[in-house]
Formats: C-alpha cells, structure tokens, sequence
C-alpha cells in the first residue's frame, strides 16, 4: 500500500493500542492536574487517573458535550495561555453561543499531516492539482485540506465556495485532478458544467473527489462517479476536533480513524453503553494529541457504527461507517424516528427520480405531516398526470416500506429547487414556525 507515513500507518494493532493507552494515560493526568474543567468532572466521576489501567478503562471517564463548550465560551476549557496559540476556527451551529476552537503549532501540524494521511490513502501525491472548493477562513473545511493537501506536496487551487462557473473554468484551463467540497456542491458543479457542455469526464483532468461535511449515502456516491465519471471518497472531521481529519483509503470502505491521534467509540445514544462492531450508534471521540483543546470522550452526535478488522489496504486502524445522520438532527413525525439519509436512500432507489429532494414537516391540528418534494430525472421528466400520479403512488410505497410512515409527495421538473454552494438544505421544519 501508498504510505505518507508507512512507521505508522503500517503498525500493528497491538503496537497501536500501546501507543494510544500510553497518548491517553498522560491525557488523563495532564487534565486532572491542570484542568478545573476535567478535573471537577473527574471528581464528579469518581475518578481518578490512577483508576485507567487499560484502554478499556476509558469507559470510566465522563463523557464531555457541545454543550460544555457552549458554556465555557470562548476560551475557558483551553489548556495554556495565549501566547501558545497560533490559531483559532469558530463554527457557527445552529443554536447557542458558538464553538471556539484553539489551536497550537503542534496541534496543526497533526492537523495537516492527518490529512496528508488521508489524501495519500486515496492515491492522492506530488503529481496532483488539487482544487480546495470549502469555504475558507472560520470555517475548518478549506484551510485543513489547504495545509494537508500542501504537505504531500500537491499543487493546490484554493477556490472556496460560489462562483460555479469560473471553478469549472478553472478545472479546465489548470488541469485539476482533484477536487475537495460538499457532496451536494459536487452535484451543482456536474449540473452547471453540463449546461456549460462541460463534460466532465471527457473535457476535464478531474478523477478524484473528497467530499463531506454533510450526510451523503452510497447511492449519492454511485450517482456522482457515474455522472462524472469521478471516484468519489468520504471525509470525516469536525470544527471541534480540527476539521477535515480522516478518509476513507482507496478500498472506499470505511473512514480511517488514525488511531495515534484519536480513540473512537461508539454508543447506544440512550444508555451510554459501548457498542460492538458492527453496530450503529453515537460516535464518541477521545483527541489523544491535542493541546490547546484537549478532548475526552465528546460525544459528537453523529451516528455511524465501526470496524476494527485489518483494512484489505492493509492499514489496521479502526474504520467507521458512513455518516447516517445525527442525533440531534433526528426527526421525530408521529412517533417514528426519520433520518434524512433514510429518505435519499429510498427515493435513489426509484431511477425516475434525480438526486436533489427537500423534506418539509408541518403540522395539522395535533397531527405532524411530511412533504417530499423531488425533483424527477431530466431523461423521466413528463406532464402526463397519469404517469405523475402512478409514480407518485410508487415513490409514496417506497418511502412509507423504507421509513414505516406515509409521506405526501411533489414532484416537481428537473433545476427546479434551490442549489447551495455549502451544505444542501434538506429539512425545512415548519412545526416550530
């Protein structure tokens, strides 16, 4: 296998949990010593550093949450005085104060040499054009792949967000080969390079793209490697924990956690208890190397579900599964728990459907109800009421068999909902209205 760091990625898994228990051990005394925050929390545990013997221990420690940091806003979970800090990100949320994130010079050199990981994983290196179209600045997205993409050596096009258009000038005229963005925003890009008559496959460079920072399914990736004849790859991270951290190799079958930075668990999200492999729940991420903002045991709230068998690339740091949804973006209609995801992956599965749909909840009365607003397939499009109603009869059967609830359906024709250049706009949740 294509190393960035073969001393590392090429260690066994006895070698690895050694280092992550010794990464953890002085975690734990650092915080309790020096903490206040960790150290109440320990107390209030009843725990005590002398208490973690293994890494299986780890289940003694209390769990920290958004909402911790929210609370401590801006600076006071940080370890260190300011004069150590050489960074900060700030993500906005979506309620609440903000979360500041500190960073020290080491904390983003293991930043970008996380990412140097990923994207040599994927077969990414020195030969590569690389297009960074995240958003810079605040926002984490652009600059971690920006300083990753860099140390592999990669050239690098740092065109953020908007502006479709030039970026597809932009693809062509430097010979991109690689492109980083939101699964959705790759969408846009194939739809206006395609109105441009632009084919992607043919008249670009373009064979790689990294994409994340919102739930995708593997029907979303078939979709855009087949409309743009592009090998589409999964990459995870949050605000709280650097950014862009982790991807999947080239085997697109699970997302490397690097086991030297982080320990990763995952939760039954009602009951705490851990989770075996294979099982889908809350993701819970101990940061083994940072310093400005140490972390242990944050539950994120995304729901995935892990493997920690030997990759077939050879690499044997625990991998998660594709993102699914989060805990808290959850939506709860007449008692049954829907999961956007779950709606993409049913109306994927009907070829007369394109990909880009919006889920819009109101409420009647004391009832909640759904709407699914799809838009069909350019080559299925029809005004022929017969064939709308008979599709939508089907499209109402798929959904209520995948979700267990029925769902009012509108189709409607192909460009007709709004496109973003960030994160898509799937829920629209009129009951709080």
């Amino acid at each position: 296998m294509t190393c960035w760091d073969p001393r590392t990625e090429d260690m066994s898994k006895a070698e690895l949990q050694a280092i992550q228990y010794k990464h953890l051990k002085t975690l734990v005394y650092k915080l309790y010593s020096f903490s206040r925050f960790y150290h109440d929390r320990m107390k209030e545990a009843n725990v005590h550093p002398d208490d973690i013997r293994s890494l299986e221990d780890i289940v003694k420690l209390p769990f920290m949450y958004k909402k911790d940091l929210r609370d401590n806003y801006p600076d006071k979970m940080f370890m260190g005085g300011q004069e150590e800090l050489v960074r900060y990100h700030v993500s906005s949320g979506t309620t609440g104060k903000p979360t500041v994130v500190g960073y020290t010079q080491n904390d983003l050199n293991n930043w970008a040499t996380s990412v140097a990981r990923a994207l040599t994983s994927i077969g990414l290196g020195r030969k590569d054009i690389i297009q960074i179209s995240y958003g810079y600045g605040l926002f984490t997205g652009g600059l971690g792949l920006h300083y990753g993409a860099e140390r592999i050596g990669a050239t690098v096009v740092p065109a953020s967000v908007g502006n479709t258009e030039r970026q597809i000038e932009l693809i062509q005229d430097l010979k991109v080969t690689a492109i980083c963005c939101t699964p959705s925003y790759m969408l846009h890009l194939a739809e206006t390079s395609e109105r441009m008559g632009v084919d992607i496959s043919r008249d670009t460079m373009l064979r790689t793209a990294v994409l994340g920072a919102e739930p995708w399914s593997e029907g979303m990736r078939e979709r855009i490697q087949e409309f743009t004849g592009v090998n589409a790859y999964d990459i995870y991270g949050t605000s709280e924990l650097s950014g862009p951290l982790f991807t999947e190799c080239i085997e697109q079958n699970g997302i490397h956690i690097w086991g030297d930075m982080a320990y990763v668990e995952v939760l039954d999200p009602e009951t705490g208890e851990q989770l075996g492999p294979g099982e889908r729940g809350e993701l819970v991420v101990t940061m083994l190397q940072k310093e400005a903002l140490p972390m242990i045991r944050y539950r994120i709230g995304d729901l995935t579900s892990y493997d920690d068998s030997t990759c077939a690339c050879g690499r044997s740091h625990t991998r998660i599964s594709r993102i699914t949804g989060r805990v808290d973006d959850m939506l709860i209609i007449r008692g049954i728990n829907v999961f956007p995801s779950q709606v993409e992956h049913a109306l994927l599965a009907v070829p007369e459907l394109g990909e880009h749909f919006q889920i819009e909840v109101n409420r009647k009365g004391s009832l909640d109800t759904m709407l699914v607003r799809v838009e069909m397939n350019p080559t299925a499009f029809s005004d022929k009421i017969d064939d709308l109603m008979s599709l939508k009869r089907r499209v109402s059967r798929v959904l209520h068999s995948m979700l267990n609830i029925s769902a009012e359906i509108e189709l409607v024709g192909p460009g007709t909902l709004a496109r973003s250049e960030g994160k898509a706009q799937r829920v629209i949740d009129r009951r709080s209205i």
